[in-house]
């Protein structure tokens, strides 16, 4: 029986994925780790991740960027796996794990989502046919109380589309103050905020006379939450590693 740790457990996320892991049998939630400290299933929650009573085999973690620097500390110290899904993290917050990798396996996506991946792969092809004759301009939208802008996922398909253009891209991220033609290596991203709505990204490539659009919707923060708990039995015996979602999807 695996033993799973969640950080942010008390959060909306961290609910949804205790109630998931509950459903299975080859795993368990061991503790979970949330500053509002709340008790709400059977499993013990302490606000910090050093204060969990027992050391887990892997940690899922859909918390907050502030959180990271004691959570990377935790798992190199206890040479725990971790499953890294929060968003908002800073170029530096990014290297942090990169270079914690090389001491322990974390698995670290801005997306758990198997569409979200599909997405991302078929923007990679659809940039690598159409080249620099689209235009490419992304949409995310999601509810109104997520904190961060652009959403983790769109820079993610931004740079899946990068990878495949003849020139170096430049995000940008918004344009009312410029008044001048769109350049060519642009990537237009733009935030949308409202509602209830769990995550929606579009890819625009628009040619002349002619635009291709893809796009994927989730339905609810189950997709988020399935992809993170099998990410984390995927980590149980992996060797130190940075891992996303295309290794989770090799076997």
């Amino acid at each position: 029986m695996v033993r799973i740790a969640i950080t942010g457990a008390c959060g909306k996320m961290g609910r949804v994925i205790a109630g998931l892991i509950a459903q299975r049998e080859d795993c368990e939630v061991c503790g979970g780790i949330d500053i509002a400290g709340e008790q709400y299933d059977n499993f013990p929650v302490v606000k910090k991740v050093f204060d969990l009573p027992e050391k887990p085999d892997v940690i899922i973690d859909f918390s907050h960027p502030s959180a990271l620097e004691d959570l990377l500390s935790y798992c190199k110290m206890k040479n725990v796996p971790a499953v890294i899904a929060t968003t908002g993290y800073d170029e530096e917050q990014i290297e942090k794990i990169k270079l914690a990798a090389q001491q322990i396996p974390l698995f670290f996506t801005f997306n758990l989502s198997l569409g979200i991946n599909l997405l991302a792969d078929l923007a990679k092809r659809a940039a690598k046919v159409l080249g620099g004759q689209f235009d490419v301009e992304i949409v995310e939208k999601h509810h109104n109380l997520k904190k961060d802008a652009p959403s983790g996922t769109a820079i993610m398909l931004a740079e899946a589309v990068s990878e495949e253009l003849p020139r170096k891209s430049r995000y940008v991220y918004d344009r009312h103050s410029v008044r001048k033609p769109r350049e060519k290596e642009e990537i237009g991203i733009h935030s949308v905020r409202g509602g209830t709505i769990v995550g929606e990204h579009e890819i625009i490539f628009a040619g002349h006379d002619e635009v291709i659009t893809l796009s994927h919707s989730a339905q609810s923060k189950e997709v988020f939450a399935v992809g993170s708990v099998n990410a984390a039995m995927f980590l149980i015996g992996k060797p130190a590693g940075l891992y996303d979602m295309s290794d989770l999807l090799k076997g």
